[in-house]
Formats: structure tokens, C-alpha cells, sequence
């Protein structure tokens, strides 16, 4: 049954036209739909138009596969290039998050779905070390640990590691994977495979200090300010299309470990606000862009 809370989430994104608002309005407007959200946004530089539209879900006679089918027409006559999401709020969304040994984004998020500020299903934690699995089971969620070797080394014991990693997550099919402070790059296939739902969280400000050890890099640097980069994860390392970012100052007086505990306070923030905003559908992408509504 629908609730008057509960949303179809339209996302869309193609070349600009004249029209295209018109074609979407229309299209609600005929089925009875309720308009309560809706964004828009025009990159002038590619000139591809983007918008998310929220429907009361109450308001149509139809259940999400029909309306599914019904704005593929719709999409279809925008063009072959139009890209094209239709989504139920009313889904529990699920996540299978990956770490090591660094717990303070786990904690966060899994005091979050605790708390019931993040409604997901936690499906899954997967960690190459086992420093977190009481706290992930205590939370009443299967840990599974996943040994890696050392970083560089044994080329076949790692692509067997990665891919029981696969195979765990593929399992859940989860609508997004977390790489809460996970420190293995995944392999180019995976990325592939799971172009889209991969979130990592940089612990820096990007596109500066990408790799390891950014904090060590800004504290050599003498920055002002540090930040931290909730991004989708591409086969090339931190150059993911940027879903969130924020910053803290720092001064001269600031070693590097004030700066990793600071940086780990906009760390979870960042992480938590580009999980929920993908969860929701807030995010479309066109290239190595994003725009979130």
C-alpha cells in the first residue's frame, strides 16, 4: 500500500532540448501524478540536461514496473542517448561495506542505520583484517574476513582474495558498496562490474594528495585546510566522479596525527551525506561529473 510519504524517483539525464520538461510533465500530468520535488540543471559545457523528479506514489494507479514501462516510451523519444532511472523510496535499499582496520566511518554508519537516521540493510561488512568484526556482529550483521597479502605481493593469492570479495558481494546484490577506509585499490574489473555503486572515501580534499598517506602529504605541504572526498570509484585511483567533499583548518601548530583526528571527524560526514544522496537517487553523472540535487 502507498503512503503519502512514499516517492517514485525519476532521474534522467541527455542532450538538451526544448521540450524535454514539457515531455515529462505531460507524461505525469496524464497519469495523475503529484509533482512534490523536482530539479533541474543544464551543463552549458557538454549541454547535457539533467533532472530528478519526485511523484507521490499514491497518486498513480500504477505500481513501479508499469510506470517503468510507460516512461520508457517517454525516454525513447528523447533520443538513444537519454539515460533514465525510475526508483521506489519505499525499497529498503542494501549495502555491503568494506574495511580494514581503521573503524571510525563503520562506527559512524552503523550508529547511523542503528538509530534509524540511515534506513539501509546493512547486508554485509567485509574486512581484509578482523579488528572490527565484533563491532560489526554486535550490530547483529555477518562479518566476513578476507585476508589480503601484503600490498604488491602475490599476485594470485590477491586476485583469490578479490575475488571471494565478489563473491560475497554478489550474493547481496546491494544497491551500493562502501569502501569505508577499505585500503586495497580494487582491480579494474570489479570497477567495471560495479560501475555506479562503488563509494570510496578519500582522506583528503582531491584532486590533492591522491594515494596513500595524504595527511602525511599535507602536513609536508604546510596547507591550511584538509578535507575528505566521497567519491565513485573508477579504475583510475581517486579520479572518480566527486559525489561530496568538505574541509576543516588546520595551522602550523598541527601535527600529523591532530590531522588525522580531525580529518577523521569530516571523514564520516562526508562519507555518511554521499551514502545517503546515492541511496536516494540525488546524484547523476555524465562523464567524470556529477550533479547532485
Amino acid at each position: 500500500m502507498s503512503t503519502p510519504d512514499r516517492r517514485y524517483v525519476i532521474t534522467l539525464g541527455c542532450p538538451d532540448r526544448t521540450g524535454i520538461v514539457a515531455a515529462i510533465s505531460g507524461f505525469l500530468y496524464r497519469l495523475g501524478g503529484s509533482i512534490v520535488g523536482a530539479g533541474y540543471h543544464t551543463d552549458p559545457e557538454t549541454n547535457w540536461f539533467f533532472t530528478r523528479q519526485e511523484v507521490r506514489a499514491d497518486s498513480l494507479d500504477l505500481d513501479l514496473e508499469e510506470l517503468r514501462a510507460r516512461f520508457a516510451e517517454v525516454a525513447a523519444e528523447l533520443g538513444d542517448r537519454t539515460e533514465w532511472r525510475v526508483s521506489d523510496s519505499g525499497t529498503r535499499r542494501r549495502v555491503v561495506l568494506l574495511v580494514s582496520r581503521a573503524g571510525h566511518c563503520l562506527y559512524d554508519l552503523l550508529g547511523r542505520v542503528a538509530s534509524g537516521e540511515l534506513d539501509v540493510d546493512v547486508r554485509a561488512v567485509i574486512g581484509n583484517h578482523t579488528d572490527l568484526a565484533g563491532i560489526t556482529e554486535a550490530h547483529g550483521i555477518p562479518f566476513h574476513h578476507v585476508p589480503f597479502p601484503a600490498s604488491g605481493r602475490e599476485p594470485e593469492r590477491r586476485a583469490e582474495a578479490f575475488a571471494r570479495v565478489a563473491e560475497i558481494v554478489d550474493e547481496h546484490d546491494p544497491d551500493a558498496v562502501v569502501l569505508a577506509r577499505f585500503m586495497q585499490i580494487l582491480p579494474t574489473e570489479l570497477c567495471q562490474r560495479w560501475a555506479g555503486r562503488v563509494l570510496n572515501i578519500h582522506h583528503s580534499f582531491l584532486p590533492s594528495f591522491i594515494g596513500a598517506r595524504p595527511y602525511h602529504q599535507a602536513h609536508t605541504r604546510g596547507v591550511k585546510l584538509i578535507g575528505a572526498t566521497c567519491h565513485y570509484v573508477t579504475a583510475d585511483l581517486d579520479e572518480g566522479p566527486i559525489i561530496e567533499q568538505d574541509v576543516i583548518r588546520v595551522d602550523h601548530g598541527d601535527s600529523v596525527a591532530d590531522m588525522v583526528r580531525k580529518g577523521r571527524d569530516i571523514e564520516k560526514v562526508v562519507l555518511a551525506r554521499g551514502l545517503r544522496w546515492h541511496l536516494e537517487d540525488r546524484v547523476l553523472t555524465h562523464g567524470n561529473r556529477t550533479v547532485v540535487f
